[in-house]
């Protein structure tokens, strides 16, 4: 039979982790929208979470859907998603001024 780490001294309790970047559970996340944290803008600074090296890449739909759960809002009203007007390459803002790409 396998053991489960449990967390630091806390035996019984299994750890689920959301952000892995910042050590983020999901016991976290519950707790600071228990505080009054019910919103992705106050959680991010509050937990870190969506703010690590993926920017949340891997924990923001997470986040979203225990933000939702926990809160009884749908998921689409949990957060604004604000993508740029107009999607630019990262080659282009690279690329020195006045050479033009060389893709056509």
């Amino acid at each position: 039979m396998k053991r489960v780490y449990r967390g630091k001294g806390d035996l019984g309790v299994v750890k689920k982790i959301v952000c892995r970047c910042h050590d983020v559970t999901e016991s976290d996340i519950e707790a600071a929208i228990d505080a009054g944290y019910d919103d992705l803008e106050t959680l991010k600074r509050i937990t870190g979470v969506t703010t690590g090296h993926c920017q949340g890449k891997t924990c923001l739909p997470l986040t979203m859907a225990i933000l939702a759960r926990k809160t009884g809002k749908n998921v689409n009203v949990t957060t604004k998603i604000r993508p740029p007007i107009d999607p630019i390459t990262l080659g282009s803002i690279a690329r020195p001024p006045g050479k033009r790409s060389s893709k056509r």
